[in-house]
């Protein structure tokens, strides 16, 4: 080759005129490639497949965390709503004994087959208050629906059975008025407990809208603590006040059906009774 004044690169450069584009082609490969890369740059197949597998990884423990998060949230919530719930249901019902007003009534409800009730019921110096061990009735000054701003209501607790097993405490208010109050007194009997006259009131009727203040309780009982007399001479605790005046203190226990250490339980109230004047006896100055 070299004795017919050919070499190599002059032959390159023939080859390179005879393929059509050959020599264009090259230049633009070259052109394409940017400067100061290799010109075998680029992502394999491989590493892309790695990459997305390590996104779609990374999001699936984002979305997890989050869900983690919005569940630690909502149970902290409801727990924190439950104790809410059971600390609100507490200071009403103490705040509705604590508010209680000593109301006298003329009796004028009657039952089926009742006698006419004596002058002396129908009066009203008979004594608007029901003390009994699941059963109280009295007039509040405080009330569910405006607090210490509205009108007296007459409050009917009870201690029913629950739906889901154990027992609830519930609360029924009306509007007082005296006539609606004398309705529900029947008369003035004998308690058998305590042997002295107290009145008698007809069986509690659930309003439109009565309010539990405690549900799913193992048990729930009323106590009552009573002024000193004669026959008793220091204040004593009982559960049936019929006969023996206005207690001093309502005491309020309560247990939960399940007792669960890492939330607030009902527990039991003791409210004292501040009154100072007894409607039903006679008050007059005496002469020194």
């Amino acid at each position: 080759m070299r004795e017919a004044g050919w070499d190599r690169r002059s032959l390159s450069v023939v080859c390179q005129g005879l393929v059509p584009g050959g020599g264009a082609t090259d230049d633009k490969r070259r052109s394409s490639v940017p400067p100061g890369l290799p010109h075998d740059a680029g992502v394999t197949l491989i590493e892309m497949l790695i990459a997305v597998t390590l996104v779609g990884l990374l999001s699936v423990g984002m979305v997890f965390a989050m869900r983690i998060g919005l569940m630690i949230f909502a149970k902290t919530d409801a727990k924190l709503m439950a104790d809410r719930k059971v600390v609100g249901a507490q200071r009403i019902l103490e705040q509705e004994l604590e508010g209680m007003v000593p109301v006298t009534v003329g009796c004028t409800g009657k039952e089926d087959g009742q006698a006419p009730l004596p002058a002396s019921a129908v009066a009203g110096t008979t004594p608007y208050f029901q003390g009994e061990a699941l059963t109280m009735r009295l007039v509040s000054t405080f009330s569910l629906q405006q607090a210490w701003r509205g009108q007296p209501q007459m409050l009917d607790l009870l201690v029913v059975p629950g739906e889901t097993g154990g027992v609830r405490l519930v609360v029924n208010e009306l509007p007082f008025s005296p006539v609606s109050a004398g309705a529900n007194c029947t008369g003035v009997t004998v308690n058998p407990q305590s042997g002295l006259p107290a009145p008698n009131f007809l069986p509690p009727v659930f309003g439109p809208r009565p309010f539990v203040l405690a549900d799913q309780l193992a048990f729930c009982k009323f106590s009552y603590l009573m002024r000193s007399t004669p026959q008793k001479p220091k204040p004593v605790w009982t559960s049936s006040a019929g006969g023996l005046g206005w207690p001093t203190a309502i005491r309020v226990e309560m247990a939960p059906l399940v007792p669960d250490p890492s939330r607030l339980q009902p527990f039991t109230i003791l409210a004292p009774i501040r009154l100072h004047r007894a409607p039903e006896i006679q008050y007059t100055d005496v002469s020194r």
